[in-house]
């Protein structure tokens, strides 16, 4: 499976058919998706229908010289926490098995007008809560690079997807690290937008202060084109922000010259994989070999990114996650009064982690409480944010780890809650901020396990450091490495 951008050319020189493309997409997932278990719907007929529109528009438009979609004919697949019109949207969860969106999500709406062909839904830790893809209510997904470790998550089928090559690329969310930290595990690119850059009208909300819709691919020039038709501003969606739209080309500049990359000293800790700091460190290097400033520089309030998050986000799910009660959405668990509903339903089709994290975000809120630990993690988040805002007075952007490690093995967090939160360490601050950042890979471990670096720039700047991965992968080819998980079975 090639790039978008090389797959795009294939299809304006009508070197392949969209139908061809889709199929062949639609066959590898036949082939591979009962390895990786990365989709929870694949939707073959609308995909070829789509597929053949798309091909009757290209030959009419060869005859007319009308303007075409710029991904006319593309197969994506989109998370299945994104609202898809027609098209099974589970959120990972029981809850809402056989739940069926009469409305696009705006970012899947844009890029259906760009011509896009949707393949099917990946799967998601349950309402985007985990790092693993371990909690979704319908099967863990599985690395492709290894089928006994996670993919990362939430955005793990996203991640796995593309990395196994089923599709082109993929939409995923980032609440904490849901967009990059998969990305950083599968080796691919991921891109988290800045808070108000892309609509969230249609994500069904887990953190509504801090979700946001991303995008993984091969490379950041795919991620940036994805991006610049996404964003923008949205009347649905009161958070959105009406500020220019980066251009889909990053060829302005030839190398890092006059580019300034602050390295925080508080994300290179103790217990960090030796392996990934030394990967880290070698793509600094040679960023630095291209002309970049690399200085280190502090984010003082990073330890307490952890504690603020677990505040914040659970106590938004605890409201957001209010509606799901048998009665408005999702199947009835059946009982004498209306409150015997409310329990029985969600006991049973919420998820335990989904269920943890609501009765921490209750507790957070509850009356006597609520000053202590909600209004003082907001206090610490604005703490966090400025943290960013004055390292951005000293630096163009800030490079990091994604992840303190490389995929851990299936299974090896799911009996320690606080060990899986603290996978999330390196990614969270920047959600907290609401501020962009992009990961890609830059090199493996020991054992052949993708290891990313992540670029987090000034709010609405996705185009800085978009143009810095870009500039790195065209120096380096660790983008261009593929897994084959069918060489785990044999």
């Amino acid at each position: 499976m090639q790039t978008v951008t090389a797959t795009l050319q294939a299809l304006a020189r009508g070197e392949v058919s969209s139908r061809e493309l889709t199929a062949d997409v639609l066959q590898r997932i036949e082939r591979l998706d009962p390895l990786v278990r990365a989709f929870l719907t694949v939707t073959p007929e609308a995909a070829l229908a789509a597929a053949d529109e798309a091909d009757r528009r290209r030959a009419a438009a060869r005859r007319t010289g009308e303007p075409l979609p710029p991904l006319l004919g593309l197969p994506i697949a989109v998370k299945d926490v994104l609202s898809t019109r027609g098209i099974r949207t589970t959120c990972g969860s029981r809850i809402l098995e056989n739940y069926i969106p009469p409305f696009d999500a705006t970012a899947v709406a844009r890029l259906k007008a760009a011509g896009v062909v949707i393949v099917g839904k990946t799967n998601t830790d349950e309402f985007a809560m985990g790092s693993s893809t371990e909690n979704s209510a319908y099967g863990v997904t599985h690395n492709p690079w290894d089928l006994e470790r996670v993919p990362g998550g939430s955005s793990g089928g996203s991640a796995a997807a593309v990395a196994a090559r089923m599709v082109p690329a993929a939409l995923g969310t980032d609440t904490g690290g849901s967009v990059r930290q998969p990305a950083s595990f599968c080796g691919v690119t991921g891109l988290k937008p800045t808070y108000g850059r892309v609509s969230r009208y249609g994500l069904i909300a887990y953190g509504s202060s801090l979700d946001t819709v991303g995008v993984l691919t091969q490379t950041a020039e795919d991620a940036a084109l994805f991006l610049h038709l996404m964003a923008g501003q949205d009347p649905l969606d009161a958070t959105s922000m009406d500020v220019p739209v980066p251009p889909p080309t990053l060829q302005r500049r030839e190398d890092f010259r006059g580019l300034r990359i602050g390295v925080p000293r508080e994300y290179f800790t103790e217990g960090i994989q030796p392996e990934v700091a030394a990967a880290v460190r070698a793509a600094l290097d040679l960023m630095a070999d291209l002309g970049a400033t690399i200085r280190e520089i502090s984010l003082p309030h990073t330890e307490y990114a952890v504690p603020v998050y677990y505040l914040i986000a659970p106590a938004e799910a605890s409201a957001n996650l209010a509606r799901f009660d048998g009665i408005r959405y999702g199947p009835r668990e059946e009982a004498e009064t209306m409150w015997g509903v409310f329990y029985r339903t969600r006991g049973r089709l919420f998820g335990p982690e989904v269920k943890r994290r609501i009765m921490l975000g209750t507790y957070a809120l509850s009356a006597g409480y609520y000053d202590a630990y909600y209004g003082q993690a907001q206090k610490v988040r604005t703490l966090i944010k400025r943290d960013f805002e004055r390292a951005f007075e000293e630096v163009d952007m800030i490079a990091a780890p994604v992840a303190p490690s490389t995929a851990f093995r299936i299974g090896e967090h799911t009996g320690d809650p606080l060990s899986m939160y603290l996978e999330d360490v390196f990614t969270l601050p920047a959600n907290l901020a609401g501020v962009p950042g992009v990961s890609f890979p830059v090199g493996f471990d020991d054992i052949s396990l993708p290891i990313g670096l992540q670029l987090m720039g000034p709010h609405f700047r996705e185009d800085l450091i978009l143009e810095a991965a870009h500039l790195y992968q065209q120096a380096t080819d660790w983008h261009h490495h593929q897994p084959d998980p069918t060489e785990d079975e044999e």
